[in-house]
Formats: structure tokens, C-alpha cells, sequence
């Protein structure tokens, strides 16, 4: 992918005299992935350039003529030459008027460094408007900025996925606070906006008291003349980047007290960066700069006085903020780098996803084969399901079960089975080379293998799926939110069994959460149990303990009272009931054996019920053509009609609807088969498979 980035017109992209924006680019430019590939455009006066790919654009200053607007023309003409995938437009909304006029069907990415309230493009709602419908992405520096954006748009936009916020980043240098010296430093511009004439009068003060501390001011404002002098203070104007480091890694404090609502503050990002004991006026985007420091409650003179002096005199505090700067800092090159490469994987993506609707897709699918417990799940085996669908849709499939490779590995005495298991799955990537991997229930995949899968192919989409419960009255389901959380980062889709607004309820920050059903597959649910003759007049089936029939120590089962007090209240009736009262559960063959030997199933699920949650029980049942009762709380009524399905309010309702079935042969048989029928048509296989790449692929999909 090419990569075209237009400097601001006059931005020095030069060590010799840069800018913030300048510095930001080249320092995430050094580290980005795309570097080969990226060109810099912009317009300086000064020889020296940092070491990227660079293209001057000269300018003679013209009359009655925006510079701007024949700077944007220039550029223009280069870029229709070179034709690049990605433009990255840095801090000049207005050129995205200009370049769209000209360059039509091109991808944009515009940065924002500054506040988008007071730049030309920007200004308006209809200019802010025009901005998100023709830009890929925009980036803010910081969530003060993005908020300065949204003002006065419909609130909409506040959950446009366009608008992101990227903070700028810093050298992460290795300090020997134990050499920091006695110094206070203060780096900008010279003027009142920055609050210069506050620092220097309380300056002034702080080195009259405090003899043997000095104080060190970088920066010059030819316009606006605020003189301060003192013997221990030293003005060394503007400097090399690097000179600034070298004066950040020996001061002890910083201070960024500016009056103007900072857009970010590179200042006090790289006094932090460098072990500084930071002091910081609250304004704009500056809190978002530091993670421990000080921070002004009066922007005063007295009060920045007053920060300086208790730091001074309390060692033990103003070594502890030293120290939790360095420590916690986080805002570095490579992490900030690494966010801005996944902003511009999305533009590969975005093409790459539409390739592959038209194409046979290689598809790694893992999940629990079940090989240790001799395949007993097979018959309520969801992966198994979806692959059956993949290969159905004319998809290629590799499965791999991760449990039964780590099982198998320890059989073999190898130190670490789960290590081994990393091994085998990176490079069953690197020799399938797939489209897409899916997986469930994985427990035994590394966070890094799927970071290094990304790194190894990052047109790859990884989607995993949970069918377990998440509703708010079940202890267990926040461990089964926690392992989506566990991969959330490194994934592109999340599908559950729950409605995905109960879940966001718990947990906003699940990216990309899908509801999927409980998919039937033609060679699994294969009985009509409607047309034969079953001896028993209810299923149901648990699996307490896994191999036992009872409760393990301190836990609780709902549906065991449920059962009890349904048995006591139609006490007539034939029921086949597993994994309660010390039967032990079924499995396997023996599973559909007693399964299809019922003329009824119950769909009863731990927890309250709740939207749409159902276990793979549901496919089993109505799948092979058992009239099915289900709680009316699921809202399955929404899929299923009262002619499909039986729906109930509670136990007098359930009962008095099994005994009206049982009497009434003929209306239950023709339930249970419009129920299949109903059910093979919305969630079998194929579609179901066929759903989950979609989604993953960030594509609709009706599903009911």
C-alpha cells in the first residue's frame, strides 16, 4: 500500500527548526510498517530533512492568490504521478476541499494537532459535515479535540466510528533519576497564551528563596516581550529537539502552564516521558499528557509558586512522581505507531473484505473436537456445525482442536504442551495460509500467538464465538464475557448466544458483538421424531458434575428446583430427566437414543431467562422434531410463533400445557414439525456459516 502524507504549507520537516506536527510524523514514521512505502510532501526552506522519503514543494509567493490553494495544486500534480492507496492530510482540514475537487475515489485520513474549532475547513457544521463523509478516518490528538469537533453536531456522530482518537507520543528514555539535578524547566513559546509571564514571575520568586536551585527556558516569542532575568536563570532561545531531550533528562521539574486550551501538549507528554516531576495547568487536552503529575487548581502566579516550593521541599513526593512518570508512561513511538498501522490495515481490509465475498475462502475453524472423550459431543458439536456449513458454501477448511493437541502433547512427556501448541498453530498458518480463522472456546490459545498471526498477516480476520450464557444472573457469566475480553484486542468479530445488548450492559468495550443461534445441520439433527411412536412424554437433559449426576460443593442450580416442583405438580406423566436426582447425564449416540424417545423436549437453560439466550440444547430438540416448551422471558416469540413452538409464563402454565399436548396427538405432531421445518430454514448450517463470514467481514446479514 502507498502512503502519501501532506505536510501543513511551510511545516519544517527538518531537525533543524521542526514543528510538533513535523516531529510526531517523523518519530511514528521511523517504526511504522509501511515506511518503505510512505511519502512525505511538504514545503520548507531548509536543507537538512529527516531521513524519510521527501518531496519538496516550491512556492513563489504570489499576489492576490492563496498560497494554500496553489501549495494543495502542486501536491496534486505529484500525487495523480505517484497514485497513491492512503492520503494523510496533517492539520489542514481546509486542503480536503481542494484535494476532493481533483482527486476523486482517493481514501483520506486527516489529523488533527490542533483545536478544529479555530482552523479553516473546520470551523462550521456543514464544514465538519463535509469532513467525516469524505474522510476514512480522522484522528485527534486528543479527546478534548474530538470534543471540540462534535460541538454542535447531531449527537449521532459522538459513535461515528470514523472519529478516533489517537494521542501523540514520546521517546521512553531509560533515566537514572538519582542524577536528576536541581533544575526547573519551562519549554514553549515566550508569550501569555503559553503563560510565560506567570511561570517567569513565580520563577523569579522561586529562585530568589531557593539559592541552590536554577531554572532553564528554551523557547523565543519575537513579538511578544516578556524579559525575566536571574542569575540562575538560563534562556536559551529556540534549540535542537534533541538539546530539549538532553535538558528534560536532567530536570527535576516541568512546568506546561499555558492559559490557551492546549489541543494535546507535546511539552509536558515528553517531561513526562523523561522522568519529570510534571506541573501542568488544566486545561484543553493537557491532562490527557501525563498519567501522575500536578495539576493547577488556580492558574496564578501564586499558585505556580506554591506547586514549585512544595516540590522543592518534599523530596520523598517529588522523587515518587519522578518515578510513576517513567514508570507508567505508556504514550510511546511504537505503541502510538502501532495504533495508527491498524488505522491503515482497516483501508486494506476494507478492500480486502469485498474481494473475498467473491471468492472460495480458506478458513481455519479451531474448537474442541472432543477426540479425549471419544467424540460424545459430536452430536451437540457447534464447531463441527459451522465447519459441515463452510464446506457447504464451497469453502476450504483446516480444523484444529486445541485441547486435544495440548491432551495428546502431555501423553508424549513434552515440558510444555501449551508452548508446543503456539508453535503448531503459527505454523499451521504460515503453510494454509488462511482467509479467515474462527474459533470457540480456545482457551488454550496465547493472547501474543494471535498478535503474532496479525503481524504475520494482517489482511487476516480472526473472529471467535461463545455460545455459553452472559446474562446479569448467572456468577458465570462474567467469566464467559472475560474470555471474549481476553482476545477482544486481536479480534475482528465476536459472536454470542446472548443478545448482545444484555451483554453490553456488563461490558461496553467487546468490539464488534453479533448475536448468532444455535445452528441445525442436516446430517446431525436427522430424526422426525413427529412421525415415530416414543414411549416417554418429556426430555430433558443436564450435565451436573460433567460425569455425575449431583451438584459439585457450594453450587446452586436453579432448574433443579424447577424440575422438582414440575414433577410434583404432574406427578402422571412419563419424564426422562438426565443429570437430576442421581441419573447421571447422556451423552453421544445414547444421547439422541433417549432423546428420540420422548414425544416432547423441554428447553430449560440455568439462569433467568433471558433475550434470546438458549443453549445448543434448542437445535437438538427442535431440530429432530420434538415439540419444544420454551420460557416466553427469552423472547423467542419474536422468531418462533405459538405454532411452532409452545411458549410458557410459568410452572401452572407449563404444566397445564403438557397435559393439554399429551391429550391432543395430532395438533403436537404438527407443532413439532412446522417447528423443524421453521428452524432448518433460519439457522441451519450453511446460513449460519455463511452469517458468520459476513459479519466478520463487516458485511449485513439479516438473520431473522
Amino acid at each position: 500500500m502507498k502512503i502519501s502524507i501532506l505536510l501543513p504549507y511551510k511545516e519544517n520537516f527538518s531537525p533543524t527548526y521542526a514543528g510538533a506536527v513535523s516531529l510526531n510524523i517523523n518519530e511514528i514514521l521511523k517504526i511504522s510498517k509501511y515506511k518503505k512505502n510512505t511519502t512525505v510532501f511538504g514545503n520548507t526552506k531548509y536543507k537538512n530533512k529527516f531521513k524519510h522519503k521527501y518531496i519538496n514543494i516550491p512556492l513563489k509567493k504570489i499576489i492576490f492568490q492563496s498560497q494554500n490553494k496553489k501549495y494543495v495544486e502542486q501536491f496534486v500534480k505529484l500525487e495523480k504521478k505517484r497514485n497513491s492507496d492512503l492520503i494523510e492530510l496533517h492539520n489542514r482540514p481546509i486542503y480536503l476541499t481542494y484535494l476532493t475537487n481533483e482527486l476523486k475515489n482517493k481514501t483520506y485520513i486527516l489529523y488533527f494537532h490542533n483545536d478544529p474549532l479555530t482552523m479553516s475547513g473546520s470551523k462550521t457544521i456543514s464544514d465538519r459535515k463535509f469532513l467525516v463523509n469524505n474522510c476514512f478516518k480522522i484522528i485527534f490528538n486528543s479527546s478534548w479535540s474530538k470534543k471540540r469537533f462534535l460541538e454542535g453536531l447531531d449527537v449521532s456522530f459522538e459513535s461515528n466510528e470514523k472519529l478516533i482518537v489517537i494521542n501523540q507520543s514520546a521517546k521512553k528514555n531509560l533515566i537514572d533519576l538519582k542524577k536528576k539535578e536541581k533544575i526547573i524547566t519551562f519549554v514553549g513559546k515566550l508569550n501569555r497564551s503559553k503563560g510565560y509571564d506567570l511561570f517567569g514571575a513565580a520563577i523569579i520568586k522561586i529562585l530568589n528563596n531557593y539559592k541552590d536551585w536554577s531554572a532553564t527556558v528554551i523557547g523565543d516569542e519575537p513579538r511578544d516581550k516578556l524579559i525575566f532575568n536571574h542569575k540562575n536563570l538560563k534562556k536559551l532561545g529556540f534549540i535542537n529537539h534533541n538539546k530539549v531531550i538532553k535538558i528534560y533528562k536532567k530536570t527535576s521539574i516541568a512546568v506546561v502552564c499555558s492559559r490557551w486550551e492546549e489541543p494535546f501538549g507535546r511539552t509536558s507528554l515528553e517531561a513526562s516521558a523523561n522522568g519529570c516531576a510534571v506541573i501542568i495547568s488544566n486545561r484543553g487536552g493537557l491532562p490527557e499528557t501525563i498519567t501522575d503529575g500536578v495539576t493547577l487548581k488556580k492558574l496564578t502566579v501564586e499558585s505556580i509558586y506554591l506547586e514549585i516550593e512544595k516540590l522543592i521541599l518534599n523530596k520523598i513526593s517529588r522523587n515518587k512522581l519522578q518515578k510513576d512518570s517513567l514508570r507508567k508512561f505508556f504514550l510511546t513511538h511504537e505503541y502510538i505507531s502501532g495504533l495508527i498501522d491498524k488505522v491503515r490495515d482497516q483501508k486494506i481490509l476494507s478492500g480486502f473484505k469485498i474481494n473475498l465475498l467473491n471468492k472460495k475462502i480458506k478458513i481455519i475453524n479451531i474448537y474442541n473436537v472432543g477426540q479425549k472423550i471419544n467424540h460424545r459431543l459430536f452430536n451437540i458439536s457447534i464447531g463441527k456445525k459451522f465447519t459441515n456449513g463452510f464446506i457447504r458454501n464451497n469453502h476450504d477448511v483446516l480444523e484444529i482442536s486445541d485441547r486435544d493437541f495440548v491432551k495428546q502433547n502431555r501423553t508424549l512427556n513434552l515440558s510444555n504442551s501449551y508452548k508446543v501448541f503456539q508453535e503448531y498453530l503459527i505454523g499451521s498458518i504460515k503453510n494454509y495460509n488462511p482467509n479467515i480463522i474462527f474459533f470457540g472456546h480456545s482457551d488454550n490459545i496465547d493472547v501474543d500467538t494471535l498478535k503474532e498471526i496479525k503481524n504475520l498477516n494482517n489482511e487476516i480476520i480472526i473472529s471467535q464465538w461463545n455460545e455459553d450464557p452472559m446474562m446479569k444472573s448467572l456468577n458465570d457469566s462474567i467469566l464467559n464475557i472475560n474470555k471474549l475480553l481476553k482476545y477482544n484486542d486481536y479480534v475482528d468479530a465476536n459472536f454470542i448466544t446472548t443478545d448482545p445488548k444484555v451483554v453490553k450492559e456488563r461490558n461496553k468495550s467487546i468490539k464488534n458483538l453479533n448475536f448468532f443461534f444455535i445452528p441445525v445441520d442436516k446430517n446431525i439433527e436427522t430424526y422426525n421424531v413427529y412421525n415415530m411412536k416414543p414411549q416417554n412424554d418429556i426430555f430433558y437433559a443436564m450435565s451436573h458434575g460433567v460425569n455425575r449426576a449431583t451438584l459439585k460443593r457450594g453450587k446452586f442450580d436453579e432448574r433443579v428446583l424447577f424440575l422438582d416442583k414440575l414433577t410434583k405438580k404432574i406427578n402422571s406423566i412419563k419424564y426422562d430427566f438426565y443429570g437430576y436426582k442421581n441419573r447421571e447425564p447422556v451423552w453421544g449416540n445414547n444421547f439422541y437414543k433417549a432423546l428420540t424417545n420422548s414425544k416432547m423436549g423441554l428447553n430449560l437453560s440455568r439462569g433467568n431467562p433471558t433475550k434470546y439466550y438458549t443453549s445448543n440444547r434448542i437445535a437438538s430438540l427442535i431440530g429432530n422434531g420434538l415439540l419444544t416448551f420454551i420460557d416466553k422471558k427469552t423472547k423467542l416469540n419474536e422468531i418462533f410463533n405459538n405454532n411452532e413452538v409452545v411458549f410458557y409464563e410459568n410452572i401452572e402454565d407449563l404444566s397445564s400445557k403438557i397435559k393439554f399436548y399429551l391429550k391432543n396427538e395430532r395438533i403436537r405432531r404438527n407443532i413439532a414439525k412446522n417447528g423443524k421445518k421453521k428452524y432448518f430454514k433460519l439457522f441451519n448450517e450453511k446460513r449460519i456459516s455463511d452469517y458468520l463470514i459476513k459479519r466478520s467481514l463487516g458485511k449485513k446479514f439479516q438473520l431473522f
